[in-house]
């Protein structure tokens, strides 16, 4: 942890010794002499680092290595931050001027330079004590440079993914059939009843109950299923929604209207929606008896075999959870599984499978020897499933070798007798063995709430912008960090939650107990703190600051007067406008701030722009956000997310070079006006050419070739009124983007109101109005596009490529909408070789017929048909969509029956419908048979 700790202020020092000389001065000496410093010290610190919990020398001397780093930390970065207010003090005091200052003069930076001067050479003779003690104290032996120095992860062509999913993070084969018996068996004098899984964290609750829920017999026996997360942080009425959302299939329109429901409300719905159905919803990891308690007057307690699946750390829930069974009968814990520990043949095909991966269980390079070490290391495990998982993913990593596998043995005894926590020391094993480059990677995970789904981008973006994340020749920063994430994925320390349709992942998750662990490690780093107590006091030195509660009033400012706070992440309430002027004068350093969802129409104050260093903005609203135009002095801005939230951005947003992301859905640039491009110079999108993600409101700033130069772009998101902008030059900056990865174009008015549009646009928006024209001419080649594998579309086209070579070769999943195609898509889309997930939504087609030709759509797994109002009849040709999983028909209100050839489709596992036709009401009613059962079908016939 230290190690990276200098890494990174290794990497901020020599940058700016390059780009700020100037500011520095007659420092520079100093400042030079501590970057060489630290570099010794960063040798010295790799190996250190790992071995500080054996030796408290070792681990007291990292510790002031740490401190002196964050120390020299922020030196520099006041430094830095003065400097720009006095630059901008001096630009508004000669603002009358003809001319304009270009920089600071040399009176008003001595007082700041002898300061820096001062404090520079204090750090440096606190380094020289540091290295002193270490000869002092007999250290050098204990502590001995790193031959592996250079090493910093895995290379591009290494670059793997992960082969650890989440729903096969422990081997059960126990229990599948007692718990599955539970469920499926009724009694018609019971009630709905609990069946509970128990067991200690680590034992494998959560994959058991996920196995069982996902077996075809129980999929089979319940009329509708829903798998919620509670934890410790539960939220009833997050639970509620999530019940809802998955029993019962919502428009989006419905989906609104649920999140302004209260908690009563949303659990009348719930009850209204379970009524006569019976329904399976399993509450993964309860703690406590209350979470039940808030849930279980909103499910109906029907005589009809309906249960409920509990899985639980306490006896005691499962216990109260049965109310209608007598504790202490010999039929009361009829419904209560306890997870056993497994067995030693058990343990040691779950360790062969996790350390060998794929091979072979009982692979022929295992020695006897190795044999011998490897049981040793799993009668260690005691039988814990998380621990061998853990284990064996630090042993595929290491050589196959008997004196690798005997240093990890050595290692475990001293774990082991920790104590009660004995996994914790197994986990911190695992955890000490990581390269220094994933430690702060593995430990930051710890900042997002309990059971949390973790959005992989959004994690990838926090390490970057936390400076996690070294270079590595001319590979993108957020390549490097994929690959990190797939590291500790290979190594068990992070679970894929889901995936893209590329096989990326999507979101991922930390197990409860690695979680502990890192908020452990990371309190004694100094990290970060996570706020999920009111009553938490934090160390005035914490740097990174987590909010997962609500605060009251008066607990949120007295950790805004903290000058060392780096990153300020909210989960909860964020900060009051107040606040900002505790932030202004006391918080000047933030490099992350994300201020989570809030509500209603808000207004960033203007004091944003004097956090210079901040380097991740996130802000989402309910309503609207608008941004100030001192937004252009956040020179080092690297990603501005403001999700879907309608937001007005100014125009200097494109002063901002160092953006990497501009995720802003429902943003608006601001026009720039004739004087401002006099005094500023024309400013546009080609600025920024660090640019990888753009998503925003088409506007005036797409006029021109600007677009086009965008080059390391891999995500376009344009959602709006494209109709005046599409023109060639349009069309022929889209074909440059040939790194694209995800391209989404989406025309429509909008929200827009017809007078709004007339003064933007003035006749040229009537001329469009009155001719209807086609808003996408015709589909440009993308066959120059290799890494687009996502394309959506909403406008109007004329007509489809007919040519493959048009689209983008390794094309995996398209959505179509409203584009009011005239002939039937299929007989051109089944064709794409790599397409796996179509999507035909709301007028994207506006005939009656579709057909899905012999040996057409080969790769094609998910077809989605939304609101095709025209449609009455598709055909499914033997051969055709051979692989295709998931059928989903909503709002096809004409289509009179099944698809002909439905069952020819071998594969398929789900039919989704809602709001069918009656004709095909009655057909639903009647399926039976065999080749029916294979299929989980899922309907909603109300109209």
């Amino acid at each position: 942890m230290a190690e990276s700790s200098v890494a990174f202020f290794l990497a901020k020092l020599s940058n700016l010794v390059i780009q700020e000389a100037s500011l520095f001065g007659e420092v520079e000496g100093q400042v030079k002499l501590l970057r060489n410093e630290l570099k010794w010290m960063r040798l010295f610190l790799k190996d250190a680092d790992s071995k500080c919990i054996y030796d408290e020398r070792i681990k007291l001397w990292v510790e002031q290595i740490r401190e002196v780093a964050h120390d020299a930390e922020d030196v520099i970065d006041e430094f830095i931050f003065n400097m720009d207010n006095q630059r901008q003090k001096r630009l508004k005091n000669l603002k009358f001027l003809k001319r304009l200052p270009t920089c600071v003069g040399f009176a008003d930076k001595l007082p700041f330079i002898h300061e820096l001067d001062s404090r520079v050479k204090e750090i440096n003779v606190m380094i020289e004590k540091i290295m002193v003690n270490r000869s002092k104290y007999g250290l050098e032996a204990l502590v001995t440079p790193s031959s592996t120095s250079t090493d910093h992860g895995v290379s591009q062509q290494e670059r793997r993914t992960p082969t650890v999913e989440e729903t096969d993070v422990v081997e059960i084969k126990d229990g599948m059939e007692v718990v599955k018996q539970m469920l499926i068996k009724e009694d018609p004098m019971q009630p709905r009843a609990v069946v509970s899984i128990v067991g200690m964290g680590g034992l494998g609750k959560t994959t058991l109950a996920k196995k069982v829920y996902n077996h075809s017999d129980v999929k089979q026996h319940f009329d509708c299923q829903a798998w919620v997360y509670v934890s410790q942080e539960f939220k009833p009425r997050e639970l509620l929604l999530s019940i809802i959302s998955s029993v019962i299939s919502l428009s989006n329109e419905e989906k609104k209207e649920m999140r302004e429901m209260g908690e009563d409300e949303l659990g009348g719905k719930l009850r209204e929606c379970l009524n006569d159905k019976k329904y399976l919803v399993a509450m993964d990891d309860v703690w406590s008896i209350e979470a039940w308690s808030s849930l279980r007057s909103y499910l109906p307690e029907s005589r009809n075999g309906s249960k409920v699946l509990m899985t639980t750390r306490n006896k005691e829930i499962a216990a109260q959870a049965n109310p209608h069974e007598v504790v202490g009968h010999t039929d009361s814990q009829a419904l209560v599984y306890e997870l056993r520990i497994m067995d030693g043949n058990e343990s040691w095909e779950l360790f062969l499978k996790k350390t060998f991966g794929a091979r072979d269980i009982t692979p022929l390079s295992l020695s006897k020897a190795l044999e011998e070490l490897g049981r040793k290391i799993v009668a260690k495990c005691k039988g814990l499933p998380l621990a061998i998982v853990v284990l064996g993913g630090l042993l595929s990593t290491k050589e196959k070798t008997e004196p690798s596998w005997e240093r990890v043995l050595a290692n475990i005894d001293w774990h082991l007798n920790r104590g009660p926590e004995s996994c914790f020391g197994i986990l911190a094993l695992s955890y000490n063995d990581l390269p220094y480059y994933l430690k702060s990677c593995f430990l930051y995970c710890g900042i997002f709430p309990e059971a949390s789904e973790i959005k992989a981008s959004k994690l990838i973006h926090l390490w970057i912008a936390e400076g996690f994340v070294e270079r590595r020749g001319k590979e993108k920063l957020e390549d490097i960090a994929e690959d990190y994430l797939y590291e500790l994925i290979h190594r068990s320390m992070v679970q894929v939650a889901r995936k893209k349709a590329n096989g990326r992942v999507m979101s991922c998750r930390i197990h409860d107990l690695l979680r502990d662990l890192a908020i452990s490690e990371a309190r004694d780093a100094k990290l970060f703190e996570v706020h999920e107590n009111i009553d938490f006091a934090f160390p005035s030195s914490v740097r990174r600051l987590s909010i997962h509660q609500h605060l009251v009033k008066n607990n949120i400012s007295q950790h805004l007067h903290n000058s060392l706070l780096r990153s300020l992440i909210f989960f909860a309430d964020p900060i009051e406008r107040r606040d900002w002027r505790s932030i202004r004068e006391h918080v000047k350093l933030l490099s992350v701030l994300d201020l989570g969802r809030i509500k209603g129409n808000y207004i960033l104050p203007k004091e944003i722009g004097e956090l210079i260093h901040l380097k991740f903005l996130c802000i989402k609203g309910t309503d609207r956000v608008t941004l100030p135009s001192s937004i252009k002095r956040l020179v080092n801005l690297q990603n501005l997310n403001l999700g879907y939230t309608d937001s007005y951005i100014p125009c200097t947003i494109w002063k901002l070079r160092e953006l990497r992301h501009l995720n802003c859905r429902g943003g608006e640039i601001s026009s720039q006006s004739k004087l401002n491009k006099c005094m500023n110079g024309y400013l546009g999108v080609e600025q920024l050419t660090n640019l990888q993600t753009l998503a925003l409101r088409p506007g005036s700033w797409l006029e021109g070739d600007g677009l086009g130069k965008l080059t390391q772009l891999r995500t376009l998101n344009l959602t709006g009124w494209l109709t005046p902008y599409l023109e060639k030059g349009f069309f022929d900056s889209i074909a440059e983007l040939t790194t694209l990865r995800t391209l989404v174009l989406k025309d429509s008015m909008g929200c827009k109101k017809k007078e709004e549009l007339v003064i933007q646009f003035g006749w040229k928006w009537q001329q469009h109005f009155v001719e209807d024209k086609t808003l996408i001419p015709g589909l440009m080649s993308f066959s120059r596009h290799t890494y687009l594998y996502k394309v959506g579309l909403q406008g109007k086209v004329d007509k489809l490529p007919e040519q493959t070579e048009f689209y983008p070769p390794n094309l995996l999943e398209l959505t179509l909408c409203d584009c009011k195609l005239k002939d039937d898509p299929m007989l051109i889309l089944e064709k794409l070789p790599t397409l796996r997930s179509l999507t035909l939504s709301c007028g994207s087609y506006v005939g009656k017929k579709m057909v899905c030709s012999f040996g057409g759509f080969l790769q094609l797994e998910s077809l989605e048909l939304v609101g095709l109002s025209n449609l009455e009849e598709l055909t499914v040709e033997e051969g055709a969509l051979c692989n295709l999983r998931t059928l989903k028909i909503w709002t096809c209100c004409r289509m009179k029956k099944f698809p002909h050839g439905l069952l020819q489709m071998k594969k398929l596992e789900k039919l989704d419908l809602f709001k069918p036709g009656d004709e095909l009401i009655e057909e639903v009613q009647q399926r039976e048979g065999e080749e029916w059962d294979r299929i989980r079908l899922i309907t909603s016939i109300k109209k």
